[in-house]
């Protein structure tokens, strides 16, 4: 496996049994003990995925994810972890906003972590499956999965990679209405809560990348009550 992972965080101790832990595992881990020591690290030596502490001394963890998700290229596209310390659901949802890709609450079981993580890097990695036909098009939207790009009239629109797979996941059910837990059961990316709001949160996040009017909704639209579908005719 040998895949490279940079861990942001602040509690050497923590850190320190972290990294042990994920290196029995496979995993060559990399610790920043603050925000801009781990934006540097990132940028010179890019690696497959970020673990990231919200309460950082120096930037606030959802600045630093920020700053991530405006990088250029495929550092962008980092998918990252956001460790948050009481799991407050407001934090979550304010981390998934900024463009996490999943979310930890402090203190956790380090399988717990290590099952996230793979989840996060699998889910990046499935697209590599579709060879015939991998292009989805509904109008100027392209949806490109072998490639994992999705763009609006030729321009690229930034998306995670759990969103990017809930949008695959929509698109090729175009019109068939999907409530919540279905479209989390064919993502298989985390067990949610009954109530959680995070992937409502992906879907604003979504929208906002490929519609023209995010609060007038043309491609993905909410059935109240049920869940979504992803229109078949959009323009």
């Amino acid at each position: 496996m040998n895949q490279q992972l940079l861990m942001i965080e602040d509690d050497a101790r923590l850190a320190d049994m972290v990294c042990t832990y994920l290196g029995q595992s496979g995993y060559q881990v990399t610790h920043a003990g603050n925000a801009q020591v781990g934006l540097t690290s990132l940028q010179t030596h890019p690696v497959a995925l970020v673990i990231l502490d919200l309460m950082l001394p120096d930037i606030d963890g959802l600045e630093v994810c920020r700053r991530i998700r405006a990088l250029s290229g495929e550092l962008a596209r980092t998918p990252v972890l956001m460790l948050t310390a009481k799991g407050d659901p407001m934090d979550r949802i304010i981390g998934l906003e900024m463009g996490a890709d999943d979310y930890l609450p402090k203190p956790f079981e380090p399988r717990e972590l290590l099952a996230r993580i793979r989840a996060v890097l699998r889910r990046q990695g499935e697209g590599s499956a579709h060879t015939a036909s991998s292009q989805l098009r509904f109008g100027s939207l392209e949806i490109d999965r072998d490639a994992r790009t999705v763009t609006v009239a030729g321009q690229s629109c930034e998306l995670t990679s759990y969103q990017f797979d809930l949008l695959v996941t929509l698109a090729e059910r175009a019109g068939r209405v999907l409530s919540r837990d279905q479209i989390m059961e064919a993502v298989r990316g985390r067990e949610l809560e009954a109530f959680d709001r995070s992937i409502d949160v992906h879907m604003g996040r979504i929208r906002a990348a490929i519609e023209v009017d995010a609060k007038n909704p043309k491609r993905i639209l909410t059935v109240r009550g049920v869940g979504y579908v992803f229109a078949r005719q959009q323009e």
